[in-house]
């Protein structure tokens, strides 16, 4: 296989996007295994002190992630994060105004292989989403099993991470006066699998938690689709039915965690890594969905407002795929 290196005049600030989108990747990938295994070992060291420490430290903390976790607003103003945007690029797109005196549940959709937008839409300063949406703070929803590490969780909560519990997502929700939107990517990690270029499938036939919560708290719902998400990495073919994506579902309802198959390019040579594709994602909020407050709505009250929700999902695909490349003939497809 011919390799594509990077020509060595690259410009400074492209090295320091890709620095930043490498430090990202990492994080995502690696940096929870790293804190896990710098805990024990730090334990048969002469520091073993900052192990049973933070041991302590996280008995009395434990229910903090459940709780709106612990954001640090000047760690999502990093310059990194800016970098990181402009790699892609990535952009947040705002149709219609969002009322700082309500609270929201934001579907976003679809997945991807790493949520690259949901990430730097929402979880840092570099789209400007407090500019476009005055008033509101964003909670990004993140598997529990990530809050279980040492260390790690503590990284992932100052972003405005939170897990994907009910218990945790229904805190900001609860809140009074307003000003809280729980960002839901729908699909969850099952969805990543059916992550391939050019594919439009989303993962919300039968997925209906979010919107009795959403009912239950009175919480109105925004559906939020990102275009080029699934752009940024290319997959081993794993199409339902083949011997793969069986293995790969039965891996996931064991651990948890779906484990794409996933290549893109690398730090220096463009032919093959984990480094995702410079192709632009553009993430774009659609109308608010009103819903009134409800906690005991009956089944067809819930499949009248998901058949709702869908609907506007699908309106949104079709009414901006023209602006970012995607073929006229192609549709948003439910599994």
């Amino acid at each position: 296989m011919k390799i594509d290196f990077a020509p060595l005049e690259v410009p400074v600030h492209r090295r320091l996007q890709t620095l930043a989108v490498l430090q990202w990747v990492y994080s995502f990938l690696g940096l929870a295994p790293t804190c896990v295994i710098l805990f024990f070992y730090l334990l048969f060291t002469r520091f073993w002190l900052i192990s049973v420490l933070y041991s302590i430290w996280w008995f009395y903390d434990y229910d903090t992630p459940a709780q709106g976790g612990r954001r640090v607003p000047w760690m999502c103003g990093f310059k990194v994060w800016k970098h990181m945007r402009d790699y892609f690029p990535i952009k947040l797109v705002k149709t219609a105004d969002l009322d700082p005196r309500h609270n929201y549940i934001l579907g976003f959709h679809p997945h991807g292989v790493l949520v690259a937008g949901a990430f730097t839409n929402f979880c840092t300063n570099a789209t400007g989403f407090k500019q476009l949406f005055p008033g509101l703070t964003s909670y990004l929803l993140m598997l529990p099993l990530w809050f279980r590490t040492p260390f790690f969780r503590d990284y992932i909560m100052c972003a405005g991470l939170i897990p994907s519990d009910k218990k945790s997502a229904r805190y900001p929700l609860s809140k009074r006066g307003g000003g809280n939107a729980v960002v839901i990517a729908v699909g969850g990690a099952p969805e990543s699998l059916d992550a391939h270029p050019g594919t439009y499938n989303v993962l919300l036939a039968k997925k209906k938690g979010f919107i009795k919560m959403a009912m239950e708290h009175g919480a109105h719902l925004v559906p939020v689709f990102s275009f080029g998400e699934n752009e940024v990495f290319d997959q081993v073919g794993n199409q339902r039915g083949t011997w793969l994506r069986w293995t790969q579902e039965r891996l996931q309802g064991l651990m948890g965690v779906a484990l794409p198959l996933f290549h893109a390019r690398g730090i220096f040579q463009y032919s093959f890594g984990l480094m995702p594709y410079r192709k632009p994602i553009s993430t774009v909020v659609g109308r608010p969905i009103r819903v009134e407050r409800n906690q005991k709505p009956m089944a067809k009250e819930l499949d009248a407002l998901h058949q709702l929700y869908m609907d506007e999902l699908s309106n949104l695909f079709e009414e901006h795929k023209g602006n970012y490349g995607v073929d006229k003939d192609a549709h948003l497809s439910f599994v």
